[in-house]
C-alpha cells in the first residue's frame, strides 16, 4: 500500500484482535507503530515481535478513557517514532451488563461502555490533530484518522444499550471530523465490523454449530478474521485511499444488506 513506509502511526487497542491485525499489517508495509493498549505485558509482547521482524514499535500502556494518558501516549509516539502520519482507534468494549434490555442496563455500565468506546476515541482523534497539522520534513501536512465502530451503530444488534450508542457516536463523531479537516489534508473515515473472531467475542464462535446459527443472516456465511479488518483500516490509512473521506464502510460480509 502507498505511503505507509517510512510513516509512524497510533493504534489504540493495539495489542489484541483487530487492533494487532492492522499493527502487524503496518509494520509489515514498513511502518512504525505505537501500540496502544491498557494491556502493558500484551502490547510489549506485540511490539517485541514486530521489532523481531526488523520493524519499528513500541508499547504504550494506557487507559484511553483518561484525557492526561491519552495526550501523553500521543507526545511519547511522536516523540520516538517520529512525525504522526495517522492514528487507528480499535480500544473498544463490550459490558457483559449491557446484554439485556436498555431498561435494565445500569448507568454504571452504560457509562463505563460510552468512556471506553466514544470518549477514548474522541480523546485519540482530538490529541492526533495538532500533528497531523504540522508541516512535515516534506513541506506537505494532513494525514488519517481511522476509526472502528461496528454495525450495531448502524442497525442496532437488539442488545448493548451502551455499545449501540458508542459505536453510533463514532461514526457520527467521524463524519463531523471528516467535514471540519478534509480541506486541511486530514482525511476520516469510520470501519464498522459485522461478526468478527477476536478475543471480545470469548471463542463464542469456535463451536461449529454456532457459527453456522450466527452467519445465516451473512450473505458470505461467515465470519471475519481479525486481518481482514485492520487491512481495511490500513488501505483507508495508505495513500491509496488518498480521495476517501467521511466514508463509513461495513465489513461484514454483507450483513447490513439483508
Amino acid at each position: 500500500m502507498r505511503g505507509l513506509a517510512g510513516r509512524a502511526f497510533v493504534v489504540t487497542g493495539g495489542a489484541s484482535g483487530i487492533g494487532r491485525a492492522t499493527c502487524e499489517r503496518l509494520s509489515a508495509e514498513g511502518a512504525a507503530v505505537a501500540i496502544v493498549d491498557r494491556n502493558q505485558e500484551l502490547a510489549a509482547e506485540v511490539a517485541g515481535e514486530l521489532a523481531g521482524r526488523r520493524g519499528q514499535a513500541i508499547a504504550i500502556a494506557v487507559d484511553v478513557s483518561r484525557e492526561e494518558e491519552a495526550w501523553a501516549a500521543i507526545e511519547r509516539a511522536a516523540r520516538e517514532l517520529g512525525p504522526l502520519a495517522g492514528v487507528v482507534t480499535s480500544a473498544g468494549i463490550f459490558d457483559p451488563g449491557d446484554m439485556q434490555l436498555a431498561a435494565d442496563v445500569s448507568v454504571a455500565t452504560f457509562e463505563r461502555t460510552l468512556a471506553v468506546n466514544l470518549l477514548g476515541t474522541f480523546l485519540f482523534v482530538k490529541h492526533v490533530i495538532p500533528h497531523l497539522l504540522t508541516p512535515r520534513a516534506d513541506g506537505g501536512a494532513g494525514g488519517s484518522i481511522v476509526t472502528i465502530a461496528s454495525t450495531a451503530g448502524l442497525r442496532g444488534h437488539g442488545f448493548g444499550a451502551g455499545y449501540t450508542a458508542s459505536k453510533g457516536g463514532v461514526v457520527a463523531l467521524t463524519r463531523l471530523v471528516a467535514f471540519q479537516y478534509g480541506e486541511r489534508g486530514i482525511r476520516a473515515n469510520c470501519v464498522c465490523p459485522g461478526l468478527t473472531n477476536t478475543p471480545m467475542v470469548g471463542g463464542a464462535y469456535d463451536d461449529p454449530e454456532a457459527a453456522r446459527r450466527v452467519t445465516r443472516g451473512i450473505p458470505l456465511r461467515r465470519i471475519a478474521r481479525a486481518e481482514e479488518v485492520g487491512q481495511l483500516a490500513c488501505y483507508l490509512l495508505s495513500d491509496d485511499a488518498s480521495y476517501v473521506n467521511g466514508q463509513v464502510i461495513a465489513a461484514d460480509g454483507g450483513a447490513t444488506v439483508v
